[in-house]
């Protein structure tokens, strides 16, 4: 008789067709049951999806999939991060509008994650360009204009000329373009700015709450990124006041060297350079040198190797202390954003400094010294940055520099020249963008009124879908009469709409709240939700967001609390989060440039999705990168075709056994108790590595080491019904432990077995301690150190039996014939050695 053989194109669409008509993976949160919210970040629409989505989405769906059977109502969206850059730029690139490009790649990209079989509710898809999504960010804007935490200005901002918009100092990655790699260039534009600065310090604190769950690699990129500083204020006066301005004031964590100040450096970009080089007779040197750094890689001038480059600007300031005069230049290591934009020279106790001083002969005066000795500023080869004593220091001298920190802080502030303070490298967030494809900033441009919020009542700003999209990548908003001319909401006169639009990291830093309660009309969250759904239980994606979308996700989720549109007490989004490693092809990441891409439409249709899904999960842990093989592929088919055959051939002894079905009544020979004990030990295994460790490939391998043990009992089980159930039972469990993994191949094969109910409904096997007892177990026999056999003994048993079975051993007498046996090592359990000469 001929074997049905396994075809995976025609059962995988069964059983799609059968989820997607029973709803089969809905929930809502009017449970009893502890809730499990698991997410994988979600895609821009870019057409098709990549090996690196199926890796990331299977993941998700293991995880999924393994927590409904271990009892948890399980909340597993997904939806599409629709706005921005990509969509716009690919649709100029074909030709098309990137509303038209945006939703049929939607559908294309939703058609074939339904190909893969995840287990997503599809009720509460998303889609962050529809209006229904972003009037909710129209009205968090709003709410954020009103509290402050929203504000305009004008400043150097970074410019990408290819993509025609600003970036935030996050999207700049070794001073190119995050998504085009064009050299960004500083612009003075005036531009909205999301106040993140104002929860630096619990953006910070909060980090210690993630320990453990998230990993340590990218808690310290964030700790690092938000750079959190304690020091001084120090104001240097000036010698008259230039914009209102008396002084200028610096930044240092070493107010203890302030004696040792020789000049004061200040950012070519400082707002006060053009005053203060008024009248000098070098001031077009001056202004060549500043538009030059101002172009320079803001990393570059950030950069421990940039080559210290600076110019004197003509003017001084007056020390604090001292009343000296202090010369004032202008350095390209000194952002006008980072702090005050200017810092105080103290060379010989900065290396930076120091370095600077001797290229353009500044003074170096001590003002620490190690105890009991002189330092010679003139001797010196580089800077004193040791603990030691205050010299040269006035009234602190003596002290301890470690002491001196905060008595000179606290002179400072009793003197009105300064205070204690700290401050952040986190930057406020540029949410302005100048291109199309975005979300409608929601103001107003009045003459008679100025900058007016729209009213809430007239959400959504609406993105006009008619605007024609210009093939240079600028956008067409401004030239868009229909969308520009408007009502003031305040006098009525005539006024202009905001024509930037908002950078899509605002859209992806909130959406996995709206998942919960993706439907409602009446508001953007129902707090009921909310509550039972957040945080969530477990974030998955690429590392890549360290510091974007996760620091912009858990500042929004902080701002919404207090807004009160999130529940008190949410204070992080994302509990655990895994970075899942790249999928790569001969040793690089794969891009069509190289042409080492595989295409996952191409695999499913060559193997099915349930092979495409097992390699992803089998070839690494997920936390490493791994190389596409085609032979490992090959071999996750022949594995699933393994599985199928064994089922195949023994269907006429299966019954409808669950997982660990067979009980120890089933046990009627060695072989049964054996197969049994295999398969609760797989169980425990698989329950620990797909637990929080999420170590699927050994999780594999545990299962493919319980089939091949089924392969090897089913010609030594008799073909009684207790031993039949012992091998039913040990399929269901094969069946059941590989359903997250391979969940079409498992269901089919379930449902061929007896059962009538659906194998995801089924409860996570348990493994049961008493079914891994041993009565015999098999232990080596040497004869010198060299393995002469094997035999069984009883479990247990002592020394001395062991030694008897040993030397009655046929091959060990064999071995030890005409030699004096000299000593027997036994090791209870494991061996026994004959020592002979």
């Amino acid at each position: 008789m001929t074997q049905e053989r396994y075809s995976p194109q025609d059962i995988e669409q069964k059983w799609q067709e059968r989820w997607q008509q029973q709803d089969a993976f809905a929930c809502d949160h009017h449970s009893d049951k502890p809730k499990y919210y698991v997410l994988e970040m979600f895609p821009y629409p870019s057409g098709n999806i990549h090996m690196g989505h199926v890796r990331n989405y299977s993941i998700g769906d293991v995880v999924a999939r393994c927590k409904r059977m271990q009892g948890f109502n399980v909340l597993h969206p997904m939806g599409w991060d629709a706005f921005g850059l990509p969509a716009e730029n690919a649709a100029i690139k074909h030709n098309t509008h990137p509303a038209r490009w945006t939703y049929a790649n939607i559908d294309n990209m939703r058609a074939q994650l339904r190909r893969l079989g995840y287990s997503y509710d599809w009720s509460r898809e998303v889609a962050t360009c529809r209006p229904e999504y972003y009037r909710w960010e129209q009205g968090f804007f709003l709410r954020l204009l009103e509290k402050g935490l929203v504000y305009r200005k004008k400043a150097p901002q970074n410019w990408c000329p290819s993509c025609h918009t600003v970036l935030a100092n996050e999207q700049v990655i070794d001073g190119l373009c995050w998504r085009c790699d064009s050299h960004v260039e500083q612009k003075d534009l005036t531009q909205w700015f999301l106040r993140i600065t104002a929860y630096g310090d619990e953006l910070l604190q909060d980090l210690q709450k993630l320990e453990g769950g998230w990993p340590d690699r990218v808690l310290s990129m964030q700790r690092n990124w938000i750079g959190k500083s304690t020091g001084a204020a120090v104001r240097f006066g000036l010698p008259a006041p230039l914009d209102g301005v008396d002084h200028l004031e610096v930044f240092t964590t070493r107010p203890d060297t302030v004696f040792g100040v020789t000049f004061l450096t200040l950012a070519p970009e400082h707002p006060l350079v053009e005053k203060l080089i008024e009248g000098y007779e070098k001031a077009d040197e001056v202004r060549a040198f500043v538009t030059r750094i101002r172009n320079m890689d803001r990393l570059e001038r950030q950069s421990d190797n940039l080559e210290k480059e600076g110019i004197f600007t003509g003017a001084y300031v007056t020390h604090p202390f001292t009343g000296r005069q202090v010369p004032v230049w202008l350095g390209n290591f000194v952002l006008a954003d980072y702090g005050t934009g200017a810092v105080m020279g103290v060379p010989a106790h900065d290396q930076r400094d120091f370095e600077f001083a001797r290229k353009y002969g500044l003074p170096v005066k001590v003002v620490i010294s190690p105890e009991g000795q002189v330092l010679d500023p003139a001797s010196m080869e580089a800077a004193f940055t040791a603990e030691g004593v205050m010299v040269n220091s006035g009234d602190f001298d003596g002290m301890p520099n470690t002491d001196g920190k905060k008595a000179v802080a606290e002179r400072l502030e009793k003197e009105g020249k300064g205070k204690a303070t700290t401050q952040f490298r986190l930057r406020d967030w540029n949410i302005s963008r100048q291109r199309y494809w975005g979300a409608p900033i929601p103001v107003i441009y009045c003459e008679k009124c100025g900058v007016v919020p729209e009213k809430e009542e007239n959400l959504p700003v609406l993105l006009p879908l008619d605007a024609h999209v210009r093939e240079d990548g600028r956008s067409p908003l401004p030239e868009t009469d229909s969308f520009v001319r408007c009502t003031c909401p305040v006098c009525g006169g005539e006024a202009r709409r905001e024509t930037d639009t908002l950078d899509t990291f605002v859209e992806s830093s909130w959406y996995f709240a709206r998942y919960t309660a993706a439907r409602n009309t009446a508001s953007a969250f129902d707090m009921d939700a909310l509550k039972y759904w957040l945080p969530v239980d477990q974030y998955i994606g690429g590392v890549e967001h360290a510091i974007l979308h996760l620091l912009y996700a858990r500042f929004f989720t902080k701002v919404l609390r207090d807004l009160g549109f999130y529940p008190e007490g949410l204070d992080e989004p994302f509990t655990n989060l895994l970075t899942q490693g790249m999928v790569l092809k001969d040793g690089s990441k794969m891009s069509k440039s190289k042409g080492n891409v595989v295409d996952p439409t191409a695999m499913i249709a060559k193997y099915g999705a349930d092979t495409v899904r097992l390699f992803c999960l089998f070839a690494a842990p997920p936390e490493r990168d791994f190389d596409w093989s085609d032979s490992g592929i090959e071999g996750s088919s022949r594995f699933l075709h393994r599985v199928w055959r064994l089922f195949m051939d023994e269907a006429g002894r299966l019954s409808a056994v669950k997982a660990c079905g067979a009980g120890a009544g089933d046990v009627t020979t060695p072989e049964a108790r054996d197969l049994r004990r295999r398969e609760h030990l797989t169980v425990r295994k698989v329950t620990e590595d797909m637990g929080n460790r999420f170590q699927f490939n050994t999780a594999i391998s545990a299962v493919m080491e319980l089939v091949n043990a089924m392969y090897l009992s089913r010609e030594k089980l008799g073909k009684s019904d207790a031993e039949n159930r012992v091998f039913s039972s040990a399929m269901a469990t094969v069946l059941t432990l590989l359903s997250p993994i391979t969940p079409h191949l498992c269901e089919e094969l379930w449902q061929r077995m007896g059962h009538t109910s659906s194998l995801q409904e089924e409860a996570w096997p348990v493994c049961e301690e008493s079914a891994l007892v041993q009565d015999t177990v098999t232990i080596a026999l040497q004869v010198n150190g060299k393995l002469r056999g094997t035999i069984e003994v009883p479990a247990g048993a002592d020394k001395a039996r062991m030694e008897e079975v040993a030397l009655a051993d046929a091959a060990v007498q064999r071995h030890t014939s005409g030699l004096t046996i000299r000593k027997v090592v036994v090791v209870p359990g494991k061996l026994v050695n004959v020592v002979a000469n």
